[in-house]
């Protein structure tokens, strides 16, 4: 039986800017990437995903950013690869942190939004987070797009690996993701958006914005949980995939 797991963003919840509902996407999701506060959520709050995640059975993902409340981390940014390793070291200790005083651990890494973009195609931005991740827990497994550089660097240096797919993402027929100030970079059919992630796990490929099939290779799925409509989204791509009689499991154990 075909098998993939599914991962949401979450723990991105504040009292001034409200983003996801957590318990109900925690209620269809096998992994949880959480915020570790450099782009949104509180300490509270964060807290509070972590300790429903423990109790809904989740694995526990660090979601580090670069240090960018206001643009919630989705503006790209070039700091001295000193400062990012220890913004790296520093996100991942909290998060460590947290989990421990709920009872849980934090199994993997999974990079925020330009970050994450960025380290998929700049090796020195790579190199930085990866050597943050080393620093802190070496058995940590580092998420990333699927054949972006940060994969590669991680594995050379003894890191775990694991590649994704977006579900509500637009690609690029490079099998990059289509950058969100472009049209077709969020997609919001619910429908569509399973059919497209059934296919994707029955055949490896997903269609490209210009129509073409772009092969992907990914144990992941990402079901971004601030888009509108995403808990209906995850829901229904959870249903499709089940029926399609493939198992629905975590990448990593927790």
């Amino acid at each position: 039986m075909a098998s993939i797991d599914l991962n949401s963003d979450l723990g991105e919840n504040s009292a001034e800017r409200v983003v996801s509902d957590d318990i109900a996407m925690l209620q269809i999701v096998t992994s949880a990437n959480v915020s570790c506060g450099f782009h949104a959520g509180s300490a509270e709050g964060i807290r509070d995903t972590l300790a429903s995640a423990v109790a809904k059975g989740v694995v526990i993902g660090a979601h580090p950013s670069y240090l960018d409340r206001e643009n919630f981390g989705r503006t790209p940014r070039n700091p001295d690869p000193r400062v990012l390793q220890a913004e790296t070291e520093y996100q991942l200790g909290a998060l460590i942190a947290l989990a421990g005083a709920v009872g849980a651990r934090v199994s993997y890494v999974k990079p925020h939004g330009a970050l994450y973009n960025t380290i998929a195609r700049d090796e020195s931005q790579a190199r930085a987070v990866v050597a943050g991740i080393r620093c802190v827990d070496p058995g940590l497994v580092l998420l990333g797009l699927a054949g972006g550089v940060a994969l590669e660097v991680a594995a050379r240096a003894g890191l775990q690996v694991a590649a994704e797919a977006f579900a509500d993402r637009g690609y690029l027929a490079d099998g990059s993701l289509v950058p969100r100030s472009q049209p077709g970079a969020v997609l919001h059919d619910a429908g569509a958006v399973a059919q497209r992630m059934v296919r994707f796990v029955e055949t490896g490929l997903i269609e490209a914005v210009d129509g073409s099939d772009v092969r992907v290779e990914a144990r992941s799925i990402c079901v971004h949980g601030d888009s509108p409509g995403a808990v209906e989204m995850a829901a229904e791509t959870r249903r499709m995939l089940v029926d399609a009689g493939i198992e629905i499991a975590p990448f990593v154990a927790g």
